[in-house]
């Protein structure tokens, strides 16, 4: 006890003061999800554990045994086990996400692969944005990966290219993907007119054929390991949930991967990454740097969605609304949702969420086989 207080005593004012910063950070991500619904299952864990982190001597960190060896606490020991080590818990988070995506109104209208293609230009624009700004090649690779708003994409690169700024990459793309109603729709206001955010979409719902869902996340697997190897352990463990949801003969293990195995890691992951919130570490200028890039990756690749859904209107008999271009982000479902909300309100009878949803589902594998070519690359 002795030596407690005396430590508690020897830590001076301005560690206080980070300390105190990152409580307020941490309060602020458990407001946003209580009051305001952001995420919960992410950004309730991610502030907690921010906290919990930032304690003095907290033993979640290290922990001090009684023959005064110190090792890892529970949070090191689950980021070590489950994701610096493994890779775990991203990858089997995709197996439960995989499982709630239903690629049907993307298969009955497949240039909506376009705008989830295109929605990728932007980690490629702040990748060479971070170069400029002194980051190395790998770590700029790890930031750029951010615009895609895919949490486990972006933790298996950073880690892969052996970033230095692996916590604030995590951080920082778990966060922006909660932010998502927040950011996107001034970034929508901004490039489109009223004219267009009001252009109605009917979706004539096609018969997709059971055999065709079942053979599409084969297909696409083996397509995505042959252009992009490094992509497949995402990409596979996607194709294989949504195996599991269409196949027909599991069920009761469909629904356990959507719900209860998806939630379990989500909220494993969420205070697992606010290991890597540490006010020592995370309160720097480069800090500082990586959120300003990621929020200009994540602006970039909204505005080239957006930019390509009004190029195809040049060639398409029916309009596209451009709105939809702005789902083609991976963030699954927040960005296919706020596409609809947004949409509603400037018609209210135009209902664009399956639209919306198809290119979401589209940006969601993008994502993955862009962040295997990065890791091919380099």
């Amino acid at each position: 006890m002795e030596f407690l207080v005396e430590s508690f005593i020897g830590i001076d004012g301005i560690t206080w003061a980070k300390y105190l910063v990152m409580w307020v950070i941490g309060g602020v991500l458990i407001f946003l999800a209580i009051k305001k619904e952001m995420e919960p299952a992410l950004l309730l864990p991610m502030g907690f554990g921010c906290i919990l982190v930032n304690i003095p001597f907290s033993n979640v960190l290290n922990a001090v045994g009684a023959d005064g060896e110190v090792t890892a606490g529970i949070l090191d020991w689950l980021f070590d086990v489950g994701i610096a080590t493994s890779e775990a818990m991203p990858i089997l988070l995709f197996i439960g996400i995989g499982a709630m995506i239903d690629f049907g109104p993307l298969l009955t209208n497949p240039k909506l692969f376009i705008l989830g293609g295109a929605a990728q230009f932007g980690i490629f624009l702040t990748i060479l944005l971070a170069v400029l700004c002194g980051f190395n090649i790998n770590d700029a690779a790890s930031i750029g990966i951010i615009g895609a708003a895919d949490g486990p994409t972006s933790i298996l690169v950073a880690l892969k290219l052996k970033s230095s700024y692996v916590g604030p990459i995590m951080v920082v793309a778990y966060s922006y993907m909660a932010l998502v109603p927040i950011i996107q729709p001034a970034v929508i206001k901004f490039t489109t007119t009223k004219n267009e955010r009001a252009i109605k979409m009917h979706y004539s719902p096609k018969q997709v054929s059971k055999l065709t869902k079942i053979l599409f996340p084969i297909i696409v697997t083996i397509i995505s390991g042959v252009i992009a190897p490094s992509s497949l352990a995402l990409i596979g463990f996607l194709m294989f949930g949504n195996l599991i949801r269409e196949c027909g003969v599991l069920g009761s293990m469909k629904e356990t991967a959507s719900n209860n195995l998806a939630n379990l890691i989500t909220l494993l992951l969420g205070i697992t990454i606010a290991s890597q919130l540490r006010a020592e570490t995370f309160l720097s200028w480069e800090t500082a740097m990586i959120i300003g890039l990621g929020l200009l990756a994540f602006i970039f690749d909204t505005i080239a969605g957006i930019m390509a859904a009004k190029l195809m209107n040049l060639f398409c008999k029916e309009k596209i609304n451009p709105m939809i271009g702005a789902a083609g982000i991976s963030a699954f479902p927040m960005a296919a949702r706020t596409v609809q909300k947004m949409a509603i309100k400037e018609n209210p009878s135009n209902h664009l969420l399956m639209h919306a949803i198809g290119a979401n589902v589209s940006g969601q594998v993008a994502s993955a086989i862009v962040g295997g070519l990065i890791l091919g690359l380099l």
